[in-house]
């Protein structure tokens, strides 16, 4: 071994320990300065963060001001995924950040490509301020950037700067092309080809340099500008290594043919067409991703499009038309037809069908009436609709998506660790194989051992391509949320999103969730000598006037039959059995067989049919005319529409259902027969449910909670995934990893399919960047020229690192034309009644003392679910009837213990005889109960 062979193995060893103390030693961090109570400082965006250490201190407000002195894709979004806070940062420009630190800990934070990191490290509080900040969850973290918002001014801002990138990036690549394809010609054709028909002149070093230099001072600044303060700051990234490689190859041409003598004759080869065919390549497969990678965001501008840009007012009398900005709380709008609802309201007059499909997916209009609410940025169809403002800005549904939507973008999946792992050593790694592949084709390489030296470094430093493992995750965690949010699925973070391809089994909730929610007449059978409509006409003739939830189900049901009835005379309503009123001269009695019996009307008929609506989960409502048994009327929580079709596609998914619920076995086991469920978990308190849901995940499930988000919130948080069902309250959204708008099992089936296609999509572009980099940078240090003698060209090698990149943002833009698929079929009712479900309660699997009132509790029955459910519903201790205390008409306090009531005459009789009500043989027999 020669004395230059010696000198460069020394070089070699002391470069790659160097680069350990400098990408990997210690820095130095920043404290923020303590002002008005908040923490401040100023981060600089160039090319890097400086600092990119921040100390901070817990409990204590932090105002982060990225001052971005660069333009570019790259920097143009700052993300802290553990706080999931993303915000815009406008080219040189000012962005203050505000995040409230009240949880220890080292967050780190990037750019929106993953390549430029920095940290936030907050400091826990010593003694005993560390009392006065609770600790909280960090998706609770408040987080939020002012020049961000929800407006279209930040996307339009975003937007603009993409295009201005494009443009400039256009212009450099067709510089470069220009430049490049002669020289590049003229070697290909001269070395490759040996033709003799190249004029020498084109091979000419110097013409070469004329040429070549405004391509790597003009078409490659973008890289070396980025690249060079990249190592400044102790980093590096996809440019760092291009302009390495790039630059080692311009000096030493530029050495070449500046003086040749300094070099031995047989070393004297210039690589200029390999600069610029690099260059303009690396520029080229950047034009193109950013092109594509346009798109990958069109879910949030989508969004933001949807809005009303104004609002037709009503104020002190005058119509006006002002900024949708503009509209107050309380504030009456006039929608005419097909105009966007500018705000969340609710119908104080008129009558339409809303299209909602673009917030909650739903592609059916919803016809609204008077009392109905409507969300804002949907389509009033063919009425004209008056309606009261109750939520504006911030707090309307569409600026809550929004919300989420950029909340779970800026998250981090757990799959994203390998790729942070990676990319974390990737960059050091590549540089060091670099130097290893110089030094060991220099000393032992083949003559001329320099220049197969110098390609082989230069070509592991363009083959590798780090920017593909940052993008595979976060590009298809950007679409996939936002496909979510398109289809009426507010995902909040990319972990629920990832988790949710998993699941195994899941739970749901019976009421409101399997069931409509509210009562509704299903069934109406008539004795001997009365027809349907003239039966129900008259029951609902007497239940008019009551405040019962049972008699409006009924008057509601005829109501939608069409039919209509004569005004009631001698009304009278008997207290926990039911209603007597005279119709035409007729004598209507419409309750429980005891007011029947009391009336000596033999109900003798009328048990049977009782009896058997009571079997299938229903309330029977008896009636008599004139002294006679005229029917039974039954009364249920009706299935939704689609709910047995979206637990069959469940089950076609390979994941198994069970019902969860208080109510009791019998009425849980036909519910479940009518969907298809073969398991209820039945007679669980709302404070079981969530012992329950670990129970199954004591059996090695991953589950998946379904329920209303707000009874059912133990449960959601204790499930691998929550999913709050309903109308996307503010209480559901906090309460679930995923929002369901629509208030539709649908959404589950929906939400299961999206985060299978992400999670396969994401695998892809994992394994597109890591086969490039796996594959490549061996064969571009020559592992193959010792056996077959190849090598591999820096301009092949650049070629194939634009093409990892592109490869993964191509495919991730796939996702965007994932489409919802359409429930499968459902076999008959008559099949699906044949699958007897398997009961459980919590006395089959852990036994547990029951106190008295539980007793109680269980032996009524309502046809609700939320019979055991203090305090969100409770019973009304006169007739039975489970109600929400916040809308209760009366409540009364008595020994230490609160009763509320449906009604004043509910609360009167129980003023009157309280021990009778209080006694568990009179508590809680509603009408018909009796029968069961």
């Amino acid at each position: 071994m020669g004395v230059a062979d010696v000198v460069v193995v020394a070089s070699a060893a002391v470069l790659i320990a160097g680069l350990g103390w400098f990408f990997f030693g210690p820095r130095r961090a920043r404290a923020a300065r303590l002002e008005a109570g908040v923490q401040r400082v100023e981060v600089r965006v160039r090319g890097g963060y400086s600092p990119d250490v921040i100390r901070v201190r817990q409990g204590v407000p932090v105002e982060l001001v990225f001052d971005r002195q660069e333009s570019g894709e790259c920097t143009s979004r700052v993300v802290f995924p553990d706080l999931r806070v993303s915000a815009g940062l406008p080219a040189y420009a000012r962005t203050t950040v505000r995040i409230s630190p009240d949880q220890a800990g080292s967050f780190g934070f990037a750019c929106g490509m993953n390549m430029i990191h920095g940290t936030l490290m907050v400091e826990p509080v010593e003694g005993a301020g560390a009392a006065e900040v609770p600790p909280s969850d960090t998706r609770d973290a408040a987080a939020v950037a002012t020049a961000e918002g929800t407006g279209a001014e930040a996307e339009a801002a975003d937007a603009a700067e993409r295009r201005a990138e494009i443009a400039d990036l256009t212009r450099r690549v067709a510089v470069g092309a220009v430049l490049t394809l002669p020289v590049l010609f003229a070697v290909m054709a001269h070395e490759l080809f040996h033709a003799d028909w190249v004029p020498g002149w084109l091979l000419n070093n110097w013409l070469q340099l004329a040429l070549i230099t405004p391509v790597m001072l003009y078409t490659g600044w973008p890289i070396h500008y980025t690249g060079w303060l990249t190592l400044k700051h102790r980093g590096a990234d996809m440019n760092s290594l291009i302009t390495l490689g790039t630059t080692a190859a311009y000096g030493y041409s530029l050495l070449v043919t500046l003086a040749p003598g300094l070099l031995p004759e047989d070393v004297r080869k210039v690589y200029f067409e390999a600069v610029g065919a690099i260059l303009t390549l690396i520029l080229l497969g950047r034009l193109l991703e950013a092109r594509a990678k346009a798109g990958t965001g069109e879910a949030i501008r989508a969004l933001l499009g949807l809005q009303a840009r104004t609002a037709r007012v009503v104020r002190n009398g005058t119509e006006a038309e002002i900024p949708v900005e503009e509209v107050a709380v309380g504030d009456e709008v006039l929608v005419r037809p097909g105009e966007k609802v500018p705000v969340d309201a609710v119908v104080l007059s008129g009558a339409s069908s809303v299209d909602e499909s673009m917030v909650t997916g739903e592609p059916m209009p919803v016809t609204k009436r008077a009392g109905d609410t409507v969300i804002g940025a949907t389509v009033n169809g063919t009425g004209s609709l008056r309606v009261r403002a109750n939520k504006v800005g911030a707090d309307t549904m569409l600026a809550q998506i929004i919300r989420l939507v950029r909340e779970a973008q800026a998250s981090k999946a757990p799959i994203q660790r390998l790729a942070d792992a990676v990319s974390a050593y990737f960059v050091p790694a590549v540089i060091a194989i670099a130097i290893v592949a110089f030094a060991l084709w220099f000393t032992i390489g083949p003559a001329p051992a320099l220049t197969l030296a110098l390609v082989s470094a230069v070509a592991v430093l363009i083959i590798a391509c780090p920017c593909a493992l940052g993008l595979a995750t976060p590009l298809s965690v950007m679409v996939g949320t936002g496909k979510g949010a398109q289809a009426g699925i507010l995902i909040r973070s990319a972990e629920a999103l990832e988790t949710a391809h998993k699941l195994d089994t899941v739970v749901l909730d019976k009421t409101g969730t399997v069931t409509a929610g509210k009562p509704r007449l299903t069934d109406v059978h008539c004795a001997d000598g009365f027809q349907d409509d003239e039966l129900l006409a008259l029951v609902a003739a007497a239940e008019a006037d009551s405040e019962h939830p049972l008699a409006a189900a009924v008057v509601t049901g005829a109501s939608d039959r069409g039919l209509t009835w004569p005004a009631a005379s001698g009304f009278d309503s008997v207290t926990g059995r039911g209603v007597r009123a005279t119709i035409d001269g007729r004598t209507v009695l419409v309750g429980t067989a005891r007011l029947l019996g009391e009336a000596d009307v033999g109900t003798g008929a009328l048990d049977p049919v009782a009896t058997r609506y009571s079997a299938e989960g229903k309330t029977p409502v008896l009636a008599a005319v004139d002294g006679r048994p005229a029917g039974v009327l039954a009364v249920a929580d009706t299935v939704k529409d689609d709910s047995a079709q979206a637990i069959a596609a469940l089950n076609q998914l390979g994941i198994e259902t069970a019902i969860l619920t208080g109510d009791n076995a019998r009425t849980a086991a036909a519910i479940a027969a009518q969907v298809g469920v073969r398991r209820v978990l039945a007679d669980v308190l709302p404070e079981h449910k969530a012992d329950e849901i670990r129970r199954l995940q004591g059996e090695g499930r991953r589950v998946g909670m379904v329920g209303d988000g707000i009874n059912d919130a133990p449960a959601l948080a204790a499930a691998d995934v929550g999913l709050a069902i309903g109308t996307g309250t503010d209480v559901a959204i906090e309460a679930a990893d995923i929002t369901l708008i629509s208030g539709s099992l649908t959404g589950v089936v929906t939400e299961i399919r999206l985060s299978r296609s992400t999670m396969r999509n994401i695998r892809q572009n994992l394994f597109f960047a890591l086969i490039y980099n796996t594959v490549g940078v061996p064969i571009a240090a020559g592992a193959l020229y010792p056996l077959w003698g190849i090598r591999l060209s820096p301009i092949i090698a650049a070629a194939a690192m634009a093409l990892s990149s592109l490869s993964v943002v191509t495919n991730a833009s796939r996702l965007r034309r994932w489409r919802t698929s359409p429930l499968p079929p459902t076999a008959a009712p008559a099949t699906r009644r044949a699958v007897e479900p398997q009961i459980e309660t919590p006395a089959d699997h852990a036994p547990r003392p029951t106190t008295t009132r539980e007793t109680e509790m269980s032996s009524e029955h309502t046809g609700d679910d939320r019979q055991h459910e203090p305090p969100s519903t409770v019973t009304d201790p006169v007739c039975g009837m489970r109600i929400d205390p916040q809308t209760a008409a009366e409540h009364q306090d008595l020994d230490g213990e609160r009763y509320y009531f449906c009604s004043a005459g509910c609360a009167a009789a129980f003023r009157a005889e309280p021990d009778r009500y209080r006694a568990p043989a009179a508590r809680g027999t509603p009408r018909g109960d009796e029968n069961r």
